[in-house]
Parts: structure tokens; C-alpha cells; sequence
């Protein structure tokens, strides 16, 4: 489907400067929403947005359907009076590095007081409106909160560690283990309820900015995770339910011995007989919560690097076909569109070329990559037609770091050549760059729009520990910075487009 010409930016909201120590749906995300709009930005690109497993990693979910409560605002709740505005004293304001050991030893416990409140004494209408919520979507929050619960109880061992009639799923150790859990289950649904709520309210707010949300689906998901242990029917597993195959990408320029991923893959074939029906779900959710969706690693979806669990590295795999047209085939008779961009970095086949064409999903180009030989120049601005440009991606580093540590010499000299001096920093020549370019969407770090270092990096792929814990400060995103934005966007015609208000049923609104 044509995707508007838009700009946006990329943020993900435990970014954001708020109170408790990481960025959530609160007041902070709300002052973003009106620094976008007066930006004249039409998208907020979120990285995904589920419970964080392991690294504390967004793209590391223990659930494919459930939120990540820590982006629960705790203010928005005091409001409604899910807990007592006293409470929250003692939460840290401001911004600085996320610090997950601290954040969930301090707002987690907070939360749980919330979510026990408000079962306890929910008001007539927001009480009704979560059993409603709880009766619609108990086809994924029934086990999940189950699952989230019994992996709690158990200091967070892996499911296959759990007692075999759990681990098994056998329906009798299951009911036990509900009446057991019981007004826990009922805790942990309210904050899903909450969470729900609260982003749905901030949808709303943007589009009554015209400004649209992307979000981000991973193609695979966590062994340790709600979805393997519901569905194992789904996945390679063995006899003993550990994985029989995983995935990874093959050795290559940046990996004598690849990436071994580790996620369990797919039986597709069991897929298929069902229709697709996990897969249509899974997007269909994904659309229910956001306006675009970036399909990560979208090569796995033609082909996909298939490792013996047993191999310590990516070097021993094979590639193996994928569902290709068949799966989006049942996804846009069930959506009536595809709403997606696919993410199609690195060794990039004619055959995964055809098949995003054959879709007509848009691919990616990212800035920074296009200044090295001639055939890194398919992701510079005047081969970005019909496809989304990024001056560069959460796994990069900021342009300005880039270009300060991490580019070439030659790198460099390309990009002057290219894109000219910039009084006002070569972040800004990227941002231009990118903005003018003939892509459809043009997206921008926010640690771009700031001109910031390596020290605001988000994620570093071969680095294990110390990523996703960047924040910026309150009034770091001056009126300075979105007006200059503002009349960026009205020179190269991506100013946004107005659309249909989302209806207002929020409790948060």
C-alpha cells in the first residue's frame, strides 16, 4: 500500500524523561506528542513494546500480545485513583540512564499496590470496562498473566524448568495453579489493562495531532516466553521441549561465525495447516495498537538460517524456505491490507527483493550506509523511492558519533562529497539529506534531531549488557529544534496529513 510522504521521529518511549528512573505513557509522553506536533512531525516510530526478557532488550519479549508494565505511568494511575499520589514521592524525576535493576525494584512494587487497589475498589465504569477487556482478549492474556506469574513464583526459571505437568501444559496442574494464583492472575490482568488503556489514550492524543504511530514486530520470538510455552505445537521442539532447531544469520564480512540468535523456529508447516491463524492474530494486534508496523528481519520471512540447537555458533546452519507470499496472503485477507515496511538490511537476495516487491511493502535505507563502495549507494537519498530512509537505526550509532568514530576516512569524504558542508553540524546534512530525499517516510533518531554522540546510543548489537538505557533530558527538545524541523518539513512537502480521530473510550484520555 502508497505510504504518505511523512516525517517522523524515532523514539522509543522508555526514552522518554520520566519520573520512576524510564520513560512511560505519562506526562513526559504527552509533552513529546506536543513537541511532534509543533515539529509539524507526522510519525512516532516506538520500538516494540512488550515485557522485557532477557538484556531488558525490547526486541527480547517474554510475549508477542502482553505490554511491558514498567511503561505503566504511575501519575496517570494516582489520577484515577489507582493508588495514593503520596506514594510516588519517592520515584526519581528527571532523566539520566535507565537502571532496570532499579526500576524494577522500585516502580514494579508500586504497580503491584495500584493493580491490588484497583481490583479491590474499581469504580462501576472502569470496572466494567475491564472485564470487557478481559473477556475480549483472553485468548492471549488468560496464560499470559499465568505464565508471567508462574515464572515470577519461580525467580524467573526458564518453563521447561517448571514442574513437568506445568511445562507439559496438562489441564489439571494448569486449573490448580489458577485457583493457587488467583488474585495474583487478577493483579497482573488490571495492569494490562492499564497499560492498554493508557496507550490507547496516547494514540488518541496523537491523532488528534495527525500524527500516526509505527510500530515494530520481530519475526521471531523468545523460547522463554508466553507464546512457546501456549503454542509448542508451533515450534522445533523436542521430546524434552528444549529446541531442536534455532535461528541466526550466517558467518559474514562483520562475523567469522555469525549470529546465533537462539530463538526457536517456527513449524511452518503446522502454520499453514492452521491457516496462519497465530501469525494473523499476532498482526492484527500489532495494527490494533499502531498505525504502520516495521516487519523486523523481514529476509527470514523467504528464507531463514536454520542452526542445530546443539552448535555453540551460526557456522553449521542451512538456509531453509520460509512462508513467503502464502503467510501474507491469509494476513491481507484477514487485514484487508498490509499496513508494513519490511526491514531488509545486510545480504539481501533478488528473490526477497521480489517477494517485498510482489508484496508491495516498502523496504529500508539507512544514510549511514550508504557512503562505503558503489554498491552501498542503494541507500543513499536518490535511490530511496518508494522505500523508508533512517539517517541511521536504533543498532546504529548517532550520526555524530558515527561520523566521529565509527565511519572510514573514505566514508567521510563521501559524505561531504554528497551531501556538502553543514554550518549547523553533519547531523543536520544527514537530517536534510534524508528529508529531501524521494523515500516516503523519513525518520529521524531523536538523538539525531539533538546532535548527540556515542553516548546516546541506543543498542549495540555485539555488545552484551549496557544497551537500551538512553533518555533524554526535559527541555532537551527545544522550540528551537521543532521549528527548525517545522519548516524542514514544509520545504520538502512532508508535512502531515490529517485522518480519522480514534474513538474515545480511555480511561486515561
Amino acid at each position: 500500500m502508497p505510504f504518505p510522504r511523512t516525517a517522523g521521529i524515532l523514539l522509543h518511549p522508555t526514552s522518554l524523561p520520566s519520573r520512576g528512573g524510564i520513560g512511560d505513557f505519562g506526562p513526559a509522553a504527552y509533552q513529546f506528542v506536543d513537541s511532534l506536533a509543533s515539529a509539524r512531525q507526522g510519525l512516532w516510530q516506538v520500538l516494540p513494546l512488550g515485557p522485557l526478557g532477557y538484556g531488558n532488550s525490547p526486541y527480547s519479549s517474554t510475549s508477542a500480545f502482553a505490554g511491558n508494565p514498567l511503561l505503566i505511568s504511575l501519575e496517570r494511575l494516582a489520577e484515577h485513583g489507582w493508588i495514593d499520589p503520596a506514594k510516588l514521592s519517592s520515584l526519581s524525576t528527571g532523566s539520566g540512564a535507565v537502571e532496570y535493576d532499579h526500576v524494577f525494584a522500585t516502580k514494579m512494587p508500586l504497580l503491584f499496590e495500584a493493580g491490588r487497589n484497583f481490583v479491590a475498589s474499581a469504580p462501576e465504569n472502569a470496572g466494567q470496562r475491564f472485564e470487557r477487556f478481559c473477556s475480549e482478549n483472553s485468548w492471549w492474556l488468560d496464560d499470559f498473566v499465568l505464565f508471567d506469574a508462574l515464572r515470577a513464583q519461580r525467580k524467573l526459571a526458564s518453563w521447561n524448568e517448571w514442574p513437568a505437568g506445568l511445562a507439559h501444559r496438562e489441564p489439571g496442574a494448569l486449573e490448580q495453579a489458577r485457583k493457587e494464583l488467583a488474585a495474583d492472575l487478577k493483579i497482573r490482568s488490571a495492569l494490562q489493562f492499564a497499560l492498554y488503556e493508557q496507550w490507547q489514550a496516547l494514540r488518541r492524543y496523537c491523532s488528534e495531532r495527525s500524527i500516526r504511530i509505527v510500530g515494530d514486530v520481530a519475526i521471531f520470538v523468545n523460547y522463554d516466553s508466553a507464546d512457546v510455552w501456549m503454542h509448542q505445537e508451533l515450534f522445533r521442539l523436542k521430546e524434552n521441549l528444549e529446541p531442536e532447531v534455532v535461528s541466526g544469520v550466517p558467518p559474514d564480512f562483520f562475523s567469522k561465525t555469525g549470529q546465533r540468535w537462539g530463538n526457536p523456529l517456527y513449524r511452518w508447516d503446522v502454520m499453514k495447516a492452521q491457516g496462519y491463524e497465530w501469525w494473523v492474530q499476532r498482526l492484527r494486534w500489532a495494527t490494533r495498537h499502531c498505525d504502520y508496523i516495521r516487519l523486523d528481519h523481514f529476509r527470514g520471512f523467504d528464507q531463514f538460517w536454520e542452526i542445530p540447537a546443539g552448535e555453540p555458533t551460526a557456522i553449521n546452519g542451512r538456509w531453509v524456505d520460509g512462508p513467503r507470499d502464502d503467510l501474507f496472503q491469509k494476513v491481507r485477507e484477514a487485514l484487508g491490507g498490509l499496513p508494513f515496511f519490511a526491514e531488509d538490511l545486510g545480504y539481501i537476495t533478488p528473490e526477497v527483493h521480489a517477494l517485498r516487491e510482489r508484496l508491495q511493502i516498502p523496504g529500508i535505507a539507512v544514510l549511514q550506509f550508504g557512503f562505503g563502495d558503489e554498491g552501498a549507494h542503494i541507500y543513499l537519498p536518490h535511490r530511496s523511492a518508494g522505500k523508508v530512509i533512517y539517517t541511521g537505526t536504533h543498532d546504529n550509532d548517532t550520526t555524530v558519533g558515527w561520523v566521529r568514530s565509527g565511519a572510514a576516512d573514505h566514508e567521510r569524504r563521501n559524505a561531504e562529497a554528497y551531501l556538502g558542508r553543514c554550518d549547523d553540524g553533519i547531523h543536520w546534512a544527514f537530517i536534510r539529506g534524508a528529508q529531501t530525499s524521494a523515500a516516503e517516510f523519513a525518520l529521524i533518531p531523536l538523538q539525531d534531531v539533538l546532535g548527540l554522540g556515542s553516548e546516546a546510543r541506543m543498542n549495540t548489537p555485539s555488545l552484551h549488557g549496557g544497551n537500551w538505557k538512553w533518555r533524554f533530558a526535559p527541555g532537551q527538545f527545544t522550540a528551537e529544534l521543532t521549528a527548525k524541523l517545522a519548516h524542514l518539513a514544509e520545504v520538502t512537502d512532508r508535512l502531515p496529513e490529517s485522518f480519522p480521530i480514534l474513538a474515545d473510550e480511555n480511561f486515561a484520555a
